[in-house]
Parts: C-alpha cells; structure tokens; sequence
C-alpha cells in the first residue's frame, strides 16, 4: 500500500519526498499530525493560534512544532512575526510513503500503525464535519460519499484504478497561481480502495 500525505495530482507541481523510518517516527504522533493537518488545510499559524484551536497548551504545541521542523515537514515563515511570536508554514512538496517498506521493521511497526490509524480519524473527521455543516442545495447536490463493493481484481488491477483516479484528479488540479472560479471553494478528495478479506458463509 502506498499512502500519500499528498495526493499524486500535487506532485506535477511540487518535488517529491519519500518520507524514511526516521520522518516516519517523527510525524506519527496524534497531536503533530493534527498541527501538521491545520497547516496543510488553513495555511500559516502561530503555536498560540493553533493552542487555542486544539484545546492544547501553547509550549507543548511549540514543542510539536519544532519537532516537525526538525524533521523537515514544517519551516518558520520568514518575515512574519517576532521572535516570542513565530508563523509556522508546510514545507511545500509531496510525500509518499510506502507502507510495505516498514510493515516488517520491528523498530518502526509502532510509528506505523499510529501514522495510519490517526491518518484514517483524520479522514473520518472531515467527513463527520463536512456533515455537521449547513450547505446550501448546490453544494448538498455537488458532494458525495460512495462506496462500490461489486468489484473483483487482482493488485495490478486495482493499482490501475487508482492510478486513473489519480489521473482525473490531476486534470482538475489548477497551476500554481492559478485564479480560481467565482464560488469556488476548498474541496478535499479521499480516495480509499482496499481488498476486503473473504468470508465463508456458514
């Protein structure tokens, strides 16, 4: 399985970075994967406005920011701010993490497994948000979640779909500064696809 912390459709745009069992250990935790999300979704932020949005305490948010940094995920926004007071930005670029690579490490299972589960709760939260939010009928009519499960393929093949999916999402993703349409807004794609063991019946 190939996760990406950034979709494919980013990387014609960004350089690629294959994150390693050391930026693997040093991303998963809950709380950085949080701050790491907030950045990536609303922009820029300070540790105290992310404190008070997590609920957290700002030196521990400090911390976590730092130790993100450390880890190249993260960097200071130059020229903005004041030495008690630091902006924080994502380090622009993909990164793609092959899950088979660490599933059989013993020193970085751990990291693993926490990266993915915080990874699928991050997913299942937007999904919950998105739902507890008022939109008005273009939009209700605009969204989906769907699921399809009369599929039967074989890895190549499911590998070839997500590569064509993968595809049509590049198609609709604009040029870097790139004007977007009057109305537009954010819209986050997940793209799930999966075997599913078989049961027998009895």
């Amino acid at each position: 399985m190939s996760d990406e912390v950034e979709p494919k459709a980013a990387a014609r745009h960004k350089p690629v970075r294959r994150l390693d069992a050391r930026s693997l250990r040093g991303l998963a935790h809950p709380l950085r994967m949080s701050i790491l999300e907030m950045l990536t979704l609303d922009g820029p932020a300070t540790a105290t406005g992310l404190s008070a949005r997590l609920g957290e305490n700002t030196g521990t948010v400090s911390w976590h920011l730092r130790h993100l940094a450390q880890h190249g995920f993260i960097e200071e926004e130059t020229g903005r701010g004041t030495k008690r007071e630091r902006w924080w930005r994502v380090v622009e670029d993909t990164k793609v993490l092959e899950t088979a690579e660490f599933r059989d490490d013993p020193d970085t299972r751990g990291a693993l497994s926490v990266y993915m589960h915080e990874l699928v709760q991050q997913y299942f939260s937007r999904v919950t948000n998105y739902l507890s939010e008022s939109w008005d009928g273009d939009w209700q009519r605009a969204g989906t979640i769907s699921d399809w499960r009369d599929l039967r393929m074989t890895p190549a093949q499911l590998k070839s779909l997500n590569d064509e999916l993968m595809a049509v999402i590049a198609r609709h993703t604009p040029e870097p500064g790139a004007e977007a349409a009057p109305g537009a807004l954010p819209i986050i794609v997940q793209i799930q696809s999966f075997p599913r063991k078989e049961r027998e019946n009895g």
